[in-house]
């Protein structure tokens, strides 16, 4: 049991840096304005303009940094700070989501894939909290190997999903960045700008991927140990 808290700790911590890193370049960024003076929402119809995609909406979110591309509703929902922001930060991230958009149009593999896993992971990802307390005899139990096996099956799940997320994210990523150098509306410093704030995004799903990674081979070793 310690052995699960100090691998959590651990990723939890690196998550939390990654995060704070992410905010920070964020707003450093926003400091920066585009030379086009578009706002993210501007930008994001110019791009699906751009790809010929008339069929997305773009909405103006809540939240800091909560935007997101929604392939059921073909929706892309921007964080008020990037859905008004003229600066480089909200080029950067509404441009990004625009990316999730082209790959959903073009039928991207992976984007395909990741969506398929959705509801099974949505399950999985509820159902593991209380396994893992049961299987790791947090109740007192001892811990449970069948109820193990079943915690490993949905972790296997959820981490397979984090490593799917990997590839969708970075071609997303690079996407933008394609359009946003060809098309003229990020240059110089402003591209430098944009492509550093997306890195650090792309860092936070790799984190994430990692730590689900090292818990699922935690548990693995656990039910080899009490197998033995």
């Amino acid at each position: 049991m310690m052995g699960y808290f100090i691998i959590a700790g651990i990723m939890s911590v690196v998550g939390m840096v990654l995060s704070g890193r992410l905010k920070s370049k964020f707003r450093t960024y926003s400091q920066i304005r585009t030379s086009s003076g578009l706002s993210g929402a501007e930008i994001a119809k110019v791009m699906l303009d751009y790809y010929g995609i008339h069929d997305v909406k773009i909405v103006e979110g809540k939240g800091f940094l909560s935007d997101h591309y929604n392939p059921l509703k073909k929706t892309i929902s921007l964080s008020p700070e990037v859905y008004r922001g003229r600066h480089v930060s909200a080029a950067a991230v509404a441009a990004h989501e625009c990316g999730h958009a082209v790959q959903h149009a073009e039928a991207y593999a992976w984007l395909k894939f990741r969506s398929a896993m959705v509801p099974f992971v949505n399950f999985a990802s509820v159902a593991q909290q209380y396994l893992l307390m049961i299987a790791l005899g947090f109740f007192g139990s001892g811990g449970n190997t069948t109820i193990l096996l079943i915690t490993i099956v949905a972790f296997m799940a959820t981490t397979l999903f984090s490593f799917v997320t990997l590839p969708v994210e970075f071609d997303a990523s690079n996407r933008a960045l394609a359009w946003l150098d060809e098309s003229g509306l990020t240059n110089g410093q402003e591209y430098d700008g944009a492509k550093d704030a997306l890195w650090w995004a792309a860092m936070t799903y790799v984190s994430a991927a990692l730590s689900a990674l090292a818990i699922l081979i935690f548990l693995v070793l656990r039910f080899m140990g009490s197998s033995d």
